[in-house]
């Protein structure tokens, strides 16, 4: 049975705006029917203006299948949102989904996040912005993510959404993660295509140069051809499909499966 909680069930949100629908940030959990320990947070896609359903519950079913508890955030959106509000959201899931550690039969120290596209800068910026151990993701999967926010190889549309249309330049270097990345940010899966037209391949490849150079454990696959936005992966783009398998298996290595 899957349910929508609050993710401040106190109904303190930090920079609400309002009491509408947008404004209230959510976890939708998805509890495994064989659970291993692991969780998962799950970040879709949208260039920080939607949230693409494809990378939400059926991702979310997969790492069910893999024994791990997951849970879709519903995180907060621009334009009327701006940072901080959606990596307060981010950090608030992870530290929920440990609140909650023993109702949900979930590992504390097995608590992982996972973003496509936006979503995927939004886990990055979990991996990197955290505060303390109890905001700290154990892991982190990001699937053709926004890294960069400056220079040509940033997604435009995602830094207005996320920072508005004249942030300060020190803001915009702070949000391009693989600049924030330290010996203490978690092992990381990264996957993209080379010819990804809409968020560039050398968004991936900055932040696997920055986690090779801090020491932090990584694994990055680079497929040759298929748009953004493949999600699970793509019958069309049939080496995309792989991605999931090789994700399980870094998930085995990382002690997130048996």
């Amino acid at each position: 049975m899957n349910t929508t909680i609050p993710l401040y069930p106190d109904g303190q949100v930090p920079f609400s705006l309002g009491s509408a629908p947008e404004d209230i940030p959510s976890l939708m959990l998805y509890p495994p029917e064989k659970p291993n320990g692991a969780a998962v947070i799950v970040c879709p896609g949208g260039g920080y203006g939607g949230l693409a359903a494809h990378e939400g519950e059926p991702i979310a079913k997969w790492l069910n299948t893999l024994g791990i508890f997951a849970a879709v955030l519903k995180y907060r959106l621009g334009p009327k949102y701006h940072h901080p509000a959606e990596m307060t959201d981010a950090l608030s899931a992870i530290k929920a989904v440990r609140a909650k550690a023993r109702e949900w039969n979930v590992d504390t120290k097995r608590v992982g996040i996972l973003g496509f596209s936006a979503g995927g800068h939004l886990t990055s910026t979990a991996a990197t912005h955290f505060t303390g151990p109890d905001d700290r993701p154990d892991l982190a999967v990001l699937l053709y993510p926004v890294i960069t926010l400056e220079g040509k190889a940033a997604h435009m549309g995602s830094r207005r959404n996320l920072l508005g249309d004249s942030p300060p330049p020190e803001l915009v270097r702070d949000l391009s993660n693989h600049l924030k990345v330290t010996k203490t940010t978690p092992p990381c899966f990264i996957m993209h295509t080379a010819d990804d037209a809409v968020v560039p391949v050398e968004n991936a490849l900055l932040f696997a140069t920055a986690l090779a150079a801090s020491g932090v454990p990584f694994a990055l696959q680079v497929y040759e051809h298929a748009p953004h936005g493949v999600g699970l992966g793509s019958p069309k783009f049939p080496e995309t499909l792989a991605w999931p398998e090789q994700c399980a298996q870094w998930f085995k290595q990382r002690g997130f499966i048996p």
